[in-house]
């Protein structure tokens, strides 16, 4: 499947979802969610993000969704990040959450946009493919932009404090080495308990978790967009070796890393 668009049931996913292809989620009504068991609340018109292979779960009331999904080979965020930049703000990005809440015209507009994608999608006519991409390419955009817009806000209504600030700087440049949150919680001069909830206020996520994810999005950034091998990755993130990194691979994402990269492939920017 590199392109669908259907009308889903909430009691669909009460399950774990969990796919090798991108997946937004158009709705309207409260409810409750979890993405790679983290619980997120929404309200009325929002539409939720995810990449291939995070773990999906609804919790709330029976309602109905508007599921789009694509391949990366259909369409690559990362080959048109200076269109888009949809890649790291709506996507892999683990310290915003997954999800906007926008309004009722804001809403329809992008519904009526996916309305359109499901028609060509039906349609069988020809360049169809390059119109769905257009399309897509404008549902994103338009996303990005209120993403971005609500961001700005609220780190003017509520800035982040140096400390939070500093553990993002030092994490984005210890990841690789550094999987204890003592080593942060250290360098800030906090104790573990205090780190422990600062972390946990700003991102309703312990930094165990962050760290866990900060790995994991690296590893799929590297199968995906890279030809690096397997053992060549491990390396790089500096894993003892190649079967340790695949155990905890598979532990937080559900399948090894050889099978993640046969499902999700390759990128067109790795060739």
């Amino acid at each position: 499947m590199l392109f669908s668009i259907q009308i889903k049931k909430a009691s669909d996913f009460s399950n774990s979802y969990n796919v090798p292809v991108y997946s937004v989620f158009l709705l309207k009504g409260n409810g409750q969610f979890s993405v790679d068991f983290v619980k997120y609340e929404v309200k009325d018109n929002t539409i939720i993000f995810l990449s291939p292979y995070q773990n999906f779960s609804w919790l709330g009331s029976n309602t109905q969704m508007k599921l789009l999904q694509f391949h990366g080979d259909f369409y690559c965020i990362e080959y048109h990040k200076k269109e888009v930049a949809c890649n790291g703000l709506l996507f892999n990005n683990i310290y915003l959450q997954p999800n906007i809440s926008i309004t009722e015209s804001k809403f329809k507009q992008l519904e009526a946009l996916i309305d359109q994608m499901e028609l060509e999608n039906l349609s069988g006519k020809p360049f169809s493919d390059s119109v769905l991409k257009s399309y897509l390419q404008l549902f994103l955009a338009i996303s990005s932009r209120e993403k971005a817009s609500q961001i700005s806000y609220e780190q003017i209504q509520q800035p982040f404090e140096p400390q939070i600030l500093e553990f993002q700087h030092l994490l984005e440049h210890h990841f690789s080495r550094e999987r204890s949150p003592s080593f942060y919680a250290e360098k800030l001069a906090l104790s573990s308990s205090a780190f422990n909830k600062k972390v946990k206020f700003q991102f309703g996520k312990t930094p165990s978790k962050l760290i866990q994810e900060r790995v994991i999005l690296e590893s799929k950034k590297l199968l995906h967009l890279t030809q690096k091998s397997v053992k060549e990755i491990a390396t790089e993130l500096h894993f003892d070796d190649e079967f340790y990194f695949s155990r905890y691979f598979k532990k937080e994402v559900g399948l090894s890393p050889t099978h993640f990269r046969e499902k999700v492939g390759i990128s067109i920017v790795a060739k």
